[in-house]
């Protein structure tokens, strides 16, 4: 996507690894949000970062420039609360917005890759900054970098021009040490504060760096009063003198500067690099501590400590890297962008990626995954991987299955009580006991699911084995006799009882939302029963599903959608369960249920079941209607009339599909189920899958680019889709276009992979699992599934869309086949290239 003017004002675009914290991007090239000290930092800023360009004629002309645009945003000034700053007192003058810069700026954001376009009447070349942050599929190691990698690339228009390039920042630490850290690959200074020592839970270095050993070093600033540093370093750069600098003696917040010197012809161009690495390597508990003894937090180190030293140590492996990281990054962006599939959906899918490169996520000591719901200002968002969340979430367990499968292994490990009674969060540090809270139905439900697909993608039915106990406890706790909850006590395959959910809130009665999340798990469950060989079980686990699928279609439609069942004026549930909270005296009525409204997750095992391979879940024909009225009474444009009390994602003349909505022939709760008039994303695009699915494409892509409309630059990030804060997990649902809209089925167990594109004719996408990853290409009268990294073993591919296939050619080779329908069968055969199918 491509941002200028006015759609530059939102931008936060994130640089950082998987679990290491991020630097955001701005629009105009600055640098915001500051949030690699283990922690969120919305609206932070360090001071005196950025990068800046001297042109030098060959008659001695001097031209110098901020690489920056425009600051449009707050030019008042913004609520710092501070005397001498903040409103009152115009942007912040240590961001360099005072200074020369760019006229013109473009900003192409194709995630996981920034490249910003600088242009100016006064400036004789084309400046391009290309920024990233290594993504790699099934690399998950390679791409939890703490760094923040950054090209620069002058495009010259006139000839015999002397470029220099340089980068600075501030040492943020009282006191601190300057450190002249270069090597013989590259020109550096680290930041530290000599006072702290490496276990401190306060300690950080941060390395600036420019490749090469010839680069240019300024140690330190000059120091002084008022405004000397900046000054003097702006006066020595732009009179070519900036010349190395140090001070023996220690003081706080000195700055540096790194860069090169290069010429450039008229019509040439040449690239700089440079590096952004940090190391604060001791995590801990800050918004619920955990002491010892002595009362000192506890603490663990961030996985990127375990493989980096320091910063130093990630500053060379960068440099030493950065062909590799950067081909390997931009093969996959090049694949995901290039998709036949509506922009709106490109866009969707690759931008919310970014949550995995925000501060939502950590990487636990041993690399395994942890994730906030999404973060606020300054703190994380609701702790603990939450399951209910991280179940929408359908980017991680293909493009980092491992790291998906250490989620449920922290889940089964720390989590699953005996009785198979699930927390839904998990505390830190790992093996604390978390306070005890209600059991999620559709988190613990998840988990089954989840469950599955992971086996399905890995192909470790080793990892199944071990697992398959704490499985099936959790499944079974539905029916347990210790389960207070009663959700299914008979086991008749219909969850009804108390049913606590994502909306944060319980349920009364059977509704199509938690049962068929119950269904999805039972269908799940039965498969990995077969697999493990417990054929009584899984016939158990089939036995309760047919009944609860007969049961729900006969029960929880109403002839326009599905529903909640539930009498309203009933108050037996709310004594029995004791719950006076959910009854309304005054009224004499059930509150926070969904009864007879339609809601937007009423078929979200649905979702699940096409997504994992589970097939029905819900009558056909009834989600068929259900989905078309659905989409009738929740996708609202504009929101201009729409009563909405709870958080305003959506407002005025923009669009989106509302959680829930009560036709007038029905009757609507006094006070329906929670957050009902807002406007999420994750929802939005689970719901937009469903619709997708089912055949009803223009309606699921006007939901899909109703959000990105929303996130425009303008109006909001286009990198950060909020929920409850900002960066929020559950958004990743937006990955589940992908198979969906490629009709992508895997068992990698059984070596099977198959496509059926919901639109016939020339198609490509990206597909992964934890053997490899690459691209599906559907031509007229063939078919070719390429190996982008790795290796995957195959035995059998369908092909919906494909019709009778005359010839099968693995890596260059042709293969014997058998076609059977659209599935074409062969002996094993590990493909590293490609396998056509003609």
């Amino acid at each position: 996507m491509i941002y200028k003017g006015d759609y530059l004002n939102e931008i936060s675009f994130p640089l950082g690894g998987i679990g290491s914290g991020s630097i955001g991007l701005a629009g105009n090239g600055g640098f915001i949000d500051w949030e690699i000290y283990n922690r969120p930092n919305k609206g932070s800023f360090r001071k005196y970062t950025f990068f800046a360009v001297r042109a030098e004629f060959p008659d001695k002309k001097i031209v110098t420039k901020v690489l920056m645009g425009d600051y449009n945003k707050n030019l008042v000034g913004t609520y710092y609360h501070k005397t001498f700053m903040g409103y009152g007192y115009g942007p912040l003058n240590d961001l360099m917005y005072g200074y020369p810069h760019f006229k013109e700026v473009t900003f192409d954001g194709k995630f996981p890759i920034a490249e910003l376009t600088f242009t100016d009447p006064d400036f004789p070349a084309e400046v391009v900054m290309t920024a990233f942050n290594p993504f790699i599929p099934l690399d998950a190691d390679n791409s939890s970098l703490p760094a923040a990698f950054f090209n620069i690339k002058i495009r010259s228009k006139e000839d015999n021009i002397r470029y220099t390039v340089v980068f600075s920042s501030e040492n943020e630490n009282d006191p601190c040490i300057n450190e002249n850290t270069s090597t013989d690959k590259y020109t550096a200074v680290t930041f530290r504060n000599p006072e702290l020592k490496e276990s401190d839970k306060k300690y950080s270095d941060i390395t600036i760096a420019v490749d090469g050993k010839d680069g240019i070093l300024q140690q330190h600033w000059y120091r002084g009063r008022w405004f000397d540093s900046v000054l003097t370093f702006w006066d020595e750069f732009t009179n070519g003198n900036l010349h190395e600098r140090s001070y023996d003696d220690i003081r706080p917040f000195d700055k540096a500067t790194v860069g090169k010197e290069i010429t450039v012809n008229k019509g040439c161009e040449r690239d700089v690099r440079f590096i952004f690495a940090w190391n604060v390597p001791n995590n801990y508990n800050y918004w619920d501590p955990y002491k010892d003894d002595e009362g000192n937090d506890i603490t663990w180190k961030n996985y990127y400590a375990v493989l980096f030293k320091n910063s130093q140590h990630t500053t060379e492996y960068a440099f030493d890297n950065w062909d590799m990281l950067y081909q390997k990054t931009k093969m996959f962006c090049d694949t995901l962008h290039s998709q036949t599939l509506d922009p709106a959906v490109i866009d969707a899918i690759s931008s919310t990626l970014s949550v995995l490169k925000s501060p939502t996520v950590l990487r636990l000591e041993d690399g395994t995954f942890y994730g906030w719901e999404g973060v606020h200002e300054k703190e994380g968002s609701c702790q603990g991987t939450c399951t209910h969340v991280w179940s929408y979430a359908y980017a991680l367990c293909f493009l980092f299955p491992d790291l998906e499968r250490s989620i449920r292994d922290t889940e089964f490990k720390y989590d699953t009580a005996e009785n198979g009674d699930m927390t839904f969060r998990t505390a830190l540090p790992l093996g604390r006991k978390p306070e005890y809270f209600f059991p999620c139905v559709d988190g613990q439900m998840a988990t089954v699911i989840k469950s599955y697909r992971e086996w399905k993608i890995s192909g470790d039915t080793e990892w199944l084995k071990n697992s398959w106990a704490d499985i099936k406890k959790v499944l079974a706790f539905a029916w347990d006799k210790t389960n207070q909850f009663e959700w299914d006590p008979d086991r008749d395959g219909v969850i009804t009882g108390r049913q606590h959910h994502t909306l944060d809130m319980e349920l009364f009665g059977a509704s199509s939302w938690l049962e068929g999340m119950y269904l999805a798990a039972l269908k799940a469950g039965a498969e990995m029963a077969e697999a493990m060989g417990e054929t009584d079980t899984a016939k158990e686990y089939r036995q309760m599903f047919e009944n609860g699928y007969r049961w729900t279609k006969d029960n929880l439609f109403n002839g326009e959608y599905f529903i909640q069942k539930i009498d309203l004026s009933d108050k037996s549930p709310v004594e029995h369960f004791d719950a006076p909270d959910y009854w309304n005296e005054e009224e004499q009525k059930f509150k926070y249920q969904i009864g007879e409204g339609c809601e937007i997750d009423q078929m979200l095992g649905q979702w699940h079941a096409i997504l994992c391979g589970l097939g029905d879940i819900f009558d056909k024909d009834q989600r068929k209607i259900a989905l078309k009225n659905s989409f009738g009474y929740l996708f609202r444009s504009p929101m201009r009339d729409f009563v909405n009390p709870w958080r305003i994602f959506a407002i005025g003349d923009e669009a989106g599909t509302v959680m829930s909505y009560y036709p007038d022939h029905v009757e609507k709760p006094v006070i329906p189920i929670p957050y009902s008039g807002e406007c999420m994303t994750g929802f939005e695009y689970a719901f937009a899958g469903l619709l997708i699915s089912e055949g009803f494409i223009d309606e699921g892509l006007k939901a899909v680019r109703a959000i990105r409309d929303r996130y425009d630059g303008k109006k909001r990030n286009p990198w950060n889709e909020i929920e409850c804060g900002s960066n929020y997990a559950r958004a990743m649902a937006s990955f589940s276009l992908l198979p969906i809209f490629s009709g992508f089925e895997y068992h990698v167990p059984k070596k099977h992979i198959g496509f059926t594109p919901i639109e016939k004719g020339d198609f490509k996408a990206l597909w992964s699992l934890k053997p490899a990853w690459g691209e599906f290409v559907q031509g007229k009268n063939s078919a070719c599934i390429k190996i982008l990294d790795g290796k995957i073993e195959l035995e059998s591919v369908t092909l919906g869309n494909m019709g009778k296939v005359t010839s099968v050619i693995a890596d260059g080779n042709n293969i014997p086949f058998m076609q059977n329908g659209n599935t074409v069968k062969f002996d094993t055969v590990t493909v590293t290239k490609e396998i056509k199918f003609i």
